[in-house]
């Protein structure tokens, strides 16, 4: 089994604040399970982490990594969100803020 920096993706562009931690990590699990989201079987979800609306998703296997990688647009849509929002999908690696790049999304 690869090691788990290799296996872990960050996501950035999570809404903060508009739903429960434990219901926005329930949320991130499903969506990255599902395979068309070209998700597979996740190992952990940690989120809330130090930085807002950022998460790391741990899958079961490193493919899984590639094929979340490949997928041109993640958007986190569930019935208890008001409207889907778009997601970074990036690479982990050690220092986290030179990894993820802030996207600016305008309200609808």
């Amino acid at each position: 089994q690869a090691a788990k920096s290799a296996r872990t993706v960050v996501i950035a562009g999570i809404p903060d604040g508009l739903l429960q931690d434990d219901v926005m990590t329930d949320i991130l699990m499903i969506h990255f399970q599902m395979s068309r989201n070209n998700g597979g079987d996740v190992e952990e979800v940690k989120y809330p982490t130090a930085k807002k609306g950022v998460a790391y998703v741990t899958f079961e296997d490193q493919e899984v990594v590639e094929s979340v990688l490949k997928k041109d647009e993640h958007r986190l849509e569930d019935r208890r969100l008001s409207r889907y929002y778009p997601l970074k999908v990036t690479r982990y690696c050690e220092n986290v803020s030179s990894c993820i790049i802030y996207l600016v999304v305008l309200p609808l």
